[in-house]
């Protein structure tokens, strides 16, 4: 209702205007996915309240916990605002309409109408624009810009993953201090207790403590509501803070202290870009029910039950405004129940970390890396290695560096504001470049929200050497592993290309050979459609035997999610049994070669799984200073990554006892 009440009949026209390709491609997609109803079956409604109350936990863990740390940090620091009932008016309202304007209008009523097949996220929007072929290249690709500037807000995404779980659990165990200010010493060692135990506990997986975050998060979310309510009730003249005179006020009156205010009011909207990004997971209409049925109430009344307060008490510095509201005798229980929350939304960052891991390795946009599936029955539910331990020590830094959630906090807004700036110019991109949408009416709508999204970024950019180094930091160097990565293979690719032999060439040759033919079936697998494998011809040179059938398979990841089994696998026939093999895989799966060959017996391609052998190229990569395309420390980096990328065997599903590699040194 309030979405409504805000918006108008504005949406209508705009929406149809904009989104309705989009609709129309969602609605196609979930036709193609529903399975057949039986004849005479009563079709039933989807359970949208179990998944808005699903969704409270996973989507909603991180925002939802906000409360804890945000407006305290309005009337902190060396420019904390005076604690004035105008001033006090004008924040408030800031964190009203930013909630309404950011999260309500922009994430759930426009971009989260355009997906991926259903999937959302910023890689899942870089995956929606087109490719183009310009003059004189040989594969169409995205554009350069909007991709590196894709990566970068991916990048980015990673410093969020690794701040969120620091400040949240930090600022639900400084409660204690509340109960017992002689345990003041003891919240940083527990905080990083709590967090090494989370990280620790990831390689079991989620699905069953997951069970439960709905509901934990469902009496969260009511408990604040109601601890807010209890404070409005005493001081209901803050609802005034509802008027949007009072935030551009504060604006015009306060300019010394706009970037300092807009650096705090961000922090209440931290984790909108995770409406998005789990999209897939829950759809976007349990999301909004969540949202509108409980999350912005809740968060509202919080918020302005903090401010009911303040207008009363002269708290402290540093002191939490919002266990401050909370009764003596429930500061323990809120504690345990904060940190509870705090967890889940640590678990929902991190998660979100190996899903956007995950994404990028299927794109070629990040080295190949160990992803563990931890349950059977859910494919997302993945556990990386690396990126866990990376992000634990990060974390754990974090805490014993910065010591206390308030100065934290100067560290968060960078990272969150940055992303979203990113994610509406991409969306831009989209409506232009995919859907057609007249430039004016696009530009009108995104320009919109970038004055939102560039405000916040151009605020806490005050607040760089004051901790918002720590998210550009791990950012800067995660863009430069992925950007080096992708550019190292496009580099050896064409480096690879001119020592291609067409494969009609090869089987030509293998014909006027006679060469001898033994038992069984070789599987040479290539990055280049329509060459012959480096390992084929190393092994047709030196062993001068081929076994009866030779299959060369070359796997590529489309822009989709997920790629349905009649699209997945074609096979072309040659003569002299050499048959030719395109895979396709959505950037959500992770390729199987063995069951992949299983699938091509319709197709004419029978493999005995008994009687075959992989073959692979295994290069090692000698960077060089005569060569250009990248400076030389880069090809030094794109060989150690090479080196230490997870092996080709175990990235797609090869049963070791059945590979034979080939080497070979390239010169880059």
């Amino acid at each position: 209702m309030i979405g409504r009440r805000v918006l108008g009949p504005l949406p209508r026209w705009i929406l149809r205007a904009i989104a309705a390709p989009s609709l129309r491609a969602g609605r196609e997609a979930e036709v193609r996915a529903a399975p057949a109803p039986e004849e005479g079956a009563r079709a039933e409604p989807p359970p949208k309240v179990g998944l808005a109350l699903g969704a409270l936990g996973v989507v909603y863990g991180d925002i939802g916990t906000n409360p804890l740390y945000a407006l305290q940090d309005a009337f902190g620091g060396a420019d904390a605002l005076a604690r004035t009932p105008a001033n006090l008016f004008g924040v408030l309202s800031l964190v009203f309409w930013s909630l309404v304007l950011v999260i309500s209008v922009k994430y759930l009523t426009f971009v989260m109408r355009t997906s991926n097949e259903g999937e959302g996220g910023i890689l899942a929007l870089l995956a929606l624009v087109p490719k183009e072929k310009p003059a004189g290249a040989t594969v169409a690709e995205r554009p350069a810009w909007i991709a590196l500037l894709v990566l970068f807000g991916a990048a980015l995404l990673y410093g969020d993953g690794v701040i969120t779980p620091s400040i949240s659990v930090l600022a639900a165990v400084e409660g204690l201090k509340t109960a017992a200010p002689a345990t003041a010493k003891a919240v940083v060692p527990l905080t990083i207790a709590i967090l090494v135990a989370l990280f620790t506990a990831q390689k079991h997986g989620t699905r069953r403590i997951g069970s439960v975050f709905g509901p934990v998060m469902l009496v969260w979310f009511v408990s604040i509501a109601l601890l807010g309510a209890r404070q409005i009730v005493v001081e209901p003249r803050v609802l005034v803070a509802l008027d949007p005179r009072w935030a551009l006020s504060l604006l015009w009156n306060e300019p010394g202290h706009v970037a300092h205010v807009l650096g705090a009011v961000v922090l209440t909207i931290a984790g909108g870009e995770a409406l998005y990004a789990d999209m897939g997971h829950f759809g976007r209409r349990p999301i909004q029910l969540a949202w509108y049925g409980l999350v912005l109430p809740s968060l509202l009344l919080a918020y302005l039950g903090q401010g009911a307060h303040l207008l009363r008490a002269d708290l402290p510095p540093h002191t939490s405004t919002f266990f401050a509201i909370v009764p003596s005798s429930l500061v323990v229980p809120m504690v345990l129940l904060a940190t509870a929350a705090t967890v889940i939304a640590s678990q929902a960052l991190i998660s979100g970390a190996y899903s956007l891991t995950n994404q990028a390795v299927e794109l070629g946009y990040f080295p190949r890396v160990r992803i563990v599936h931890t349950s059977a029955e859910q494919i997302g539910q993945t556990y990386v290695p690396v990126v866990n331990g990376v992000m634990m020590v990060a974390c754990v830094a974090l805490v014993a560096g910065f010591g206390a959630s308030s100065r934290l906090a100067a560290a968060y807004g960078l990272a969150v504001s940055g992303t979203m700036a990113i994610t509406s110019i991409a969306y831009f991109v989209v409506l232009r470049r995919r859907f057609g949408r007249p430039l004016v009416l696009s530009a009108l709508l995104v320009g919109s929200f970038l004055v939102v999204d560039l405000g916040f970024f151009g605020a806490n950019l005050s607040k760089f050497f004051a901790g918002g180094w720590v998210p550009v930091g791990l950012g800067v160097a995660v863009y430069l592993l992925m950007t080096t990565w992708t550019k190292g293979r496009h580099l050896l690719a064409r480096t690879m290309a001119d020592r291609y032999l067409p494969l009609e060439a090869f089987v030509a040759d293998v014909g006027a050979s006679g060469v001898a033919r033994v038992r069984g079936t070789g599987v040479f697998m290539t990055a280049h459609v329509g060459g012959t494998p480096h390992a084929l011809l190393h092994h047709f040179k030196h062993n001068q035997v081929l076994h009866d059938q030779v299959v060369v398979l070359h796997v590529v990841t489309t822009g989709a999610p997920f790629v349905s089994g009649q699209e997945r696998v074609s096979v072309r026939a040659f003569d002299n049994g050499v048959f030719s093999v395109l895979v396709t895989t959505g950037f959500f799966e992770r390729p199987n070669v063995p069951e992949h060959l299983a699938a091509c017996a319709p197709l004419g391609l029978v493999v005995d799984p008994t009687r075959t052998t992989y073959y692979l190229g295994h290069e090692t990569l000698v960077p060089s200073k005569k060569k250009k395309g990248m400076m030389t420390w880069r090809k030094q980096l794109f060989a150690f990554e090479t080196r230490n990328a997870q092996s080709a065997p175990l990235y797609f599903g090869l049963p070791p006892n059945r590979v034979v590699e080939l080497g070979m040194q390239i010169e880059i």
